[in-house]
């Protein structure tokens, strides 16, 4: 069973969006944005599982090509 979270919230306090669409009951349905602003958390989104992914790797040995490849 899943339970959804009533969200509240105004365009005004999130920079990027541009319109909140909501229900009758004012649940979130929708966000409008700028496509450039779209773009960039994409980006920030992308770029923070890179960092993540970067860290859980970080004390491991690096292979060289041979042992790749073998």
């Amino acid at each position: 069973m899943t339970t959804k979270a009533k969200i509240q919230m105004k365009a005004n306090k999130y920079p990027f969006a541009q319109e909140v669409i909501t229900d009758t009951q004012g649940n979130v349905r929708k966000v409008i944005t700028n496509f450039d602003d779209y773009q960039r958390l994409l980006e920030a989104i992308e770029d923070e599982g890179l960092i993540l992914a970067m860290k859980e790797v970080q004390d491991e040995t690096p292979l060289n090509l041979n042992e790749v490849l073998a």
